[in-house]
């Protein structure tokens, strides 16, 4: 990383890196991002981006992208970013990524349900046995709960958020949404994806990480908001307290 910081500040690169460019990151199949680090010279109009595949830092245009709200996390010097050039023109950015800005915890909060009792008890009994708790009974029942991951460096990710499978919640007249598990992230195309923990096995054949696909619709400071295939979901970033 110190290394290709130094190569930001060069205007002539040293004879080895002219004779043959050193890769250091490869895209995935089908993958068209362009992935560096920004570097001196960048501004609102113009992106300065040496590329991890190795090589000169390239000079992009961004304005469009500005105007367009596709840049996704201001960037400052040194950041890691995803970037996405117009086909049409490949010195056009579609759409800036802030990879900086993107990794740490981002949550939200959750609230429980009344469960549904039997297919015995009607709509009419369940409210008065509903009504019959005590507010203050109530009120802790209904309690939220903080759910959301952590994007980390390396691709791979951490849920946040309360594991209870006991006996008390069993138990308890609520539920809580189902908490996805995520072990790795990665960028394509611009898009997001979350690699769970579960294996979804087609056919008997052997299986394979379970994933959730998500369009990045704003990205800032204390703020992301994903909309995945069936729901959009708006995070905070949690910042750890200090001791």
């Amino acid at each position: 990383m110190v290394l290709l910081l130094m190569a930001c500040g060069q205007k002539q690169p040293p004879k080895d890196r002219q004779e043959g460019a050193i890769v250091t990151y490869h895209n995935e199949p089908g993958d068209s991002t362009i992935y560096g680090l920004s570097c001196d010279g960048s501004t609102d109009s113009v992106l300065i981006l040496l590329p991890f595949s190795g090589g000169d830092p390239d000079t992009f245009y961004i304005f469009q992208a500005w105007q367009n709200h596709q840049v996704l996390g201001r960037p400052h010097i040194g950041d890691e970013l995803a970037v996405i050039l117009n086909p049409e023109d490949k010195q056009e950015v579609l759409m800036l990524i802030n990879l900086e800005r993107l990794k740490g915890k981002w949550c939200y909060q959750v609230t429980p349900t009344f469960r549904h009792l039997s297919d015995t008890t009607s709509d009419i009994q369940r409210r008065r046995m509903i009504e019959r708790i005590p507010d203050s009974v109530r009120k802790k029942m209904m309690a939220p709960r903080e759910y959301g991951f952590q994007l980390k460096r390396g691709n791979t990710a951490q849920s946040i958020g309360e594991r209870r499978n006991n006996t008390s919640d069993d138990m308890s007249p609520v539920e809580y949404p189902k908490m996805k598990r995520y072990t790795g992230w990665r960028l394509y195309n611009g898009r997001l994806v979350l690699v769970t923990d579960s294996l979804r096995i087609p056919n008997g054949k052997k299986g394979k990480p379970e994933q959730d696909t998500a369009n990045i619709l704003q990205l800032r400071k204390d703020t992301l908001v994903l909309q995945f295939k069936d729901h959009k979901q708006i995070y905070y970033r949690k910042v750890e307290e200090n001791p």
